[in-house]
């Protein structure tokens, strides 16, 4: 997390945090949990140590956020298209006998 959070460096070598990095640190997981990248995080760096869910995003942060959104929607529609793939193939190999397998396969 690079330049999001800042600490200091104690004698021991340890890293010392302010308080209100704990809200950081929770603002800066619910927008990577919300499918957005560290470099996305960035441009919200103005509202990370507030309630970052209840601001209304600036119109740069709404266009980083839509493109993100477009990003996502196309790996989901080429996952979903090697999926479905799979699957037919699977259908075509066993002749409709196909189960899902739960977990890993390896």
């Amino acid at each position: 997390m690079t330049g999001l959070i800042s600490s200091e460096r104690a004698s021991n070598g340890y890293r010392i945090y302010e308080e209100r990095a704990v809200v950081r640190v929770r603002n800066i997981r619910y927008l990577l949990s919300a499918g957005l990248t560290l470099d996305d995080v960035r441009v919200f760096l103005s509202c990370l140590d507030g309630d970052v869910a209840a601001v209304p995003p600036s119109d740069r942060g709404l266009r980083v956020a839509l493109e993100r959104l477009a990003v996502l929607n196309e790996r989901i529609a080429a996952q979903t298209e090697a999926r479905d793939r799979l699957e037919a193939a699977l259908r075509e190999q066993t002749g409709g006998r196909t189960r899902p397998v739960a977990g890993p396969v390896g």
